[in-house]
């Protein structure tokens, strides 16, 4: 009787994982519990942000409100990011029934030119310090999420970050990752002053589990909340008072030291600058996949290469084919190489010119027409962008461009495995390389193994309202260069740009236009209400993460968490966004790819016969965090990979 009621359970949980994500072809157990809650979810990237967020929702806050605390809680930490960086945004909004998506990204700063890097000896501008610094845009964006959609105020949002900022228990990755940065970080005397409070000793960074006191960044917060609680007592509304600590931070004292202490180690940014950038409310851009409608952000991100390889990949029975098959693994290898060959040249801030042919480039036919671009047995080392414009009814104007671009992009063979930027990798930490009778696979290299212990991070939010929230942030992640007195790390992200327009005539660096970044936070509805919120760290790999995460669950009935956890593939075929200072430093590598070291060697050898350069990876998934909107049952279902500290919690 016992043994018939444990078969009867197994297959009403089987049944409830096909209702609810289609046929499990791949329902493996995963190492970390699914979430599931009734009234809100909350997951970001380390446990005390994901319970500041916990606490908003638990003092009545919607997921906006309980979003921005994460938000202002991860930066507090430095996981990988800080209050001078960068935030990226989707958010649905329940009774307007649509996506809403927020540029909250920095603009170079007075005076970044190509001549001006050129004459400094840079191919790109460079990965660290003051000169890496586009302007702020984390406060700004929080402060405008929080005024236009939230329901708390900004004491109340900040009061956990503030209270961390205090002192909190600091976490080992973050403390390592300062001792590792020391050397760099001695070079700017705040970030020293904050960083290394045991100087001189063996060890001058904090040690896990030690309080760690942020003084000038607590003074920084207590302003912007002293000028909310000045606007409300002089009786202004809600919005008012929040935007009134957005105008002391981007025009106020705070933005006076700012500006000194950037100028003072070497930076551009004025005090025109703050005050002259704003963050945007946008139309996000969408395609539709199998039913589900997917929304990313527009082309200023890397966002819409997930689009347009679903537009190409419509074009093939991937089902059919079998997760992490190899005719699988070689057709989304070949999808993800086109859409970022697109990506590389035709993509860049969409308010300065040249226009990025959007429209082209994410039409239907246009990914019939590159769907036909693939051979089914052999990569194709020379992939470069196509031709968008007569999709959209013009001429393309960089014919020639494109043809002498040719001569620069000549893939060479893979030496090393730089899958992602510096700050997103960690030292080994496992051994990772040739599975075992697996032939000649290449070691990834020492900055890439349990690869995104650390890096940019990502915020998920629901509620039962029908709220939910997708956030990207990053910039400022150590070492960063703490500008004056602020306790506020500077972006980095001005390396994303290019010098030279052979690369790319939309990305060319200017003053006052924002680099195209691969930070990109996804949304899906289906029948017009939430499917799935879904975000991952990892730069160049974010997208190739989120495609397959989408595709596990959409194809292959996978739930949130076993999708979170699944091994994915990962392409170097690519110009890489972020890391290195000459040209050589960021070319595609042919064939370049990266699978679990679980892959079985029969498919390993397969795919090195059809010219892939194969390299093994202990992790290969993310960390992605998502949540799941289960319309038959009317709860949530949260994943947040097992790749690192990311964590959720629901009610």
């Amino acid at each position: 009787m016992k043994s018939a009621l444990i078969s009867l359970s197994r297959v009403c949980v089987w049944l409830t994982v096909f209702v609810c994500f289609g046929a499990p072809v791949h329902a493996q157990r995963t190492q970390k519990p699914p979430l599931h809650g009734k009234h809100w979810m909350a997951i970001t990237g380390k446990p005390l942000a994901a319970t500041a967020g916990a606490q908003l929702f638990q003092q009545g806050g919607n997921a906006v409100d309980a979003a921005c605390a994460m938000l202002a809680a991860t930066c507090t930490m430095w996981d990988v990011l800080s209050w001078g960086g960068e935030t990226q945004a989707l958010i649905y909004h329940p009774k307007l029934k649509k996506v809403i998506a927020i540029n909250a990204l920095g603009v170079a700063p007075t005076g970044a030119t190509v001549d001006f890097f050129k004459s400094k000896g840079y191919d790109f501008p460079p990965e660290y310090g003051p000169l890496a610094a586009v302007t702020p845009g984390t406060p700004g964006g929080l402060c405008h999420m929080l005024a236009a959609y939230g329901t708390k105020s900004l004491a109340e949002v900040l009061a956990p970050a503030m209270e961390m900022a205090a002192g909190y228990p600091i976490d080992a990755q973050t403390a390592n990752s300062i001792e590792r940065g020391k050397d760099r970080i001695k070079q700017w005397p705040y970030s020293k002053k904050v960083f290394l409070i045991h100087e001189g000793e063996d060890r001058e960074a904090p040690h896990a589990g030690e309080i760690f006191v942020q003084e000038d960044l607590l003074r920084t917060l207590r302003k912007m909340v002293e000028a909310e609680s000045e606007a409300l007592a002089s009786g202004k509304g809600r919005k008012e008072a929040i935007m009134a600590a957005y105008d002391r931070f981007y025009k106020g004292d705070i933005a006076d030291e700012f500006v000194r202490g950037s100028k003072e180690q070497g930076g551009l940014i004025t005090k025109e600058d703050l005050a002259n950038w704003k963050p945007l409310e946008e139309e996000p851009l969408k395609i539709t996949y199998k039913g589900v409608d997917v929304y990313k952000l527009q082309e200023w991100t890397q966002g819409p290469v997930m689009l347009q390889a679903l537009q190409i990949l419509k074009n093939f029975d991937l089902r059919g084919m079998g997760y992490n098959s190899v005719p699988y693994i070689h057709t989304l290898y070949q999808a993800m190489n086109l859409s970022f060959a697109d990506r590389d040249f035709y993509y860049g801030d969409p308010y300065f010119t040249p226009k990025t042919p959007i429209q082209g480039l994410l039409s239907e036919e246009y990914g019939r027409e590159r769907s036909k671009e693939i051979d089914p047995h052999r990569n194709k080392p020379t992939i470069g962008p196509g031709d968008p414009y007569p999709f959209e009814g013009k001429q393309n104007p960089y014919v020639s461009l494109l043809e002498r671009r040719k001569q620069l992009v000549q893939p060479g063979k893979e030496e090393k495995g730089d899958f992602l930027p510096k700050h997103d990798a960690t030292p080994p930490t496992a051994a990772v390389g040739s599975a075992s009778g697996a032939g000649s696979t290449l070691p990834v290299d020492s900055v890439y193994v349990d690869r995104l212990l650390r890096g940019t991070t990502s915020v998920e939010a629901a509620d039962a309202e029908g709220w939910v929230v997708s956030i990207t942030p990053s910039g400022g992640w150590v070492p960063a260069c703490i500008a004056g007195n602020t306790g506020i790390g500077m972006s980095q992200r001005l390396q994303s740009f290019v010098l030279d327009s052979l690369i790319s005539p939309f990305n060319v660096i200017a003053p006052g236009k924002r680099p195209r970044v691969t930070l990109t936070p996804a949304l899906a509805l289906k029948d017009g209400k939430p499917f799935l919120s879904f975000a991952v760290q990892g730069g160049d790999t974010q997208d190739q993460n989120l495609l397959q995460f989408f595709l596990n669950m959409v194809e292959f009935g996978m739930t949130p968490q076993q999708a979170s956890e699944a091994a994915n593939i990962n392409s170097n075929q690519l110009w890489l966004s972020l890391g290195g200072t000459k040209t050589d430093d960021r070319k595609p590598r042919s064939g370049s790819l990266l699978l679990s070291k679980e892959t079985a060697v029969d498919t390993i050898e397969k795919l090195k016969s059809m010219g892939y350069t194969v390299q093994l990876g202990e992790r290969t998934s993310g960390p992605i965090n998502a949540i799941y909107f289960d319309e038959r049952h009317g709860t949530l279902w949260g994943g947040s990979s097992n790749n690192g500290e990311d964590y959720g919690i629901g009610w």
